[in-house]
């Protein structure tokens, strides 16, 4: 018959008075990643350097294994603290003083669109997909490139994207998923197309394949023409 051990299922060996320093190991957890986010000046996750962030995860990391481990000891994880804190001090003062240093520890603005075709460079060499890109944009109601003058990728990670007048809109490449952006390698009818990777657009006949002259790819889509509606 199965015997289901409900001491060794909830607190192992531990005795029931070790629930009380818990509390106390939490309430002390707490106070030293809330301490740390505060002498750092930051207002929250979206704004934090990847350096920043992985002083956040290893403080959090250090912080969880005092509030259940009974066999971690408080006085180390705050030396943890003071150290982080320190290198944090030590890298924002280089970061300041140092566009080399800034650059390896903060990285750079990468520009991504610009008149309305992608930046042939930054798409090749970002580790991330063109349908997150194309999610990001029409969130901001972009339909296609051409609506876009320049669309830059900020050290946050966010797209900041400046837009065409209206009387100013070019043909582009749509950002629409899949399922609403056929794709061909052969033009099913004469129209003006766009490169389904670069966004160069081109007018082709029917039944024409065509390698990209920008990026040689061939794979292309109807290009667009609508105005952003917001």
């Amino acid at each position: 018959m199965f015997n289901f051990d409900w001491h060794r299922f909830l607190l192992n060996n531990l005795s029931i008075t070790f629930l009380g320093e818990v509390v106390v190991r939490v309430v002390f957890a707490y106070v030293i990643v809330f301490t740390f986010l505060k002498i750092s000046g930051r207002r929250g996750i979206r704004q934090l350097s990847l350096f920043e962030l992985v002083i956040v995860l290893t403080l959090g990391s250090a912080a969880g294994d005092v509030t259940f481990y009974n066999d971690v000891p408080v006085l180390p994880v705050a030396m943890v603290f003071v150290v982080l804190l320190a290198l944090y001090r030590l890298t924002t003062f280089l970061t300041a003083r140092s566009p080399r240093f800034s650059k390896l520890i903060e990285g750079e603005v990468i520009t991504l669109i610009q008149d309305g075709l992608y930046k042939l460079d930054s798409l090749d060499g970002l580790n991330i997909s063109e349908n997150e890109f194309f999610m990001e944009l029409r969130q901001e109601g972009v339909e296609h490139l051409g609506q876009v003058r320049l669309a830059l990728i900020e050290l946050d990670g966010d797209i900041s994207a400046y837009y065409y007048n209206a009387d100013e809109v070019r043909p582009g490449l749509s950002v629409l998923p899949p399922e609403h952006r056929p794709d061909f390698t052969q033009m099913p009818s004469d129209g003006l197309y766009a490169c389904n990777h670069c966004g160069l657009t081109q007018r082709l006949q029917a039944r024409q394949k065509l390698v990209c002259p920008r990026c040689t790819r061939e794979v292309w889509s109807l290009a667009m023409m609508t105005q952003r509606s917001r």
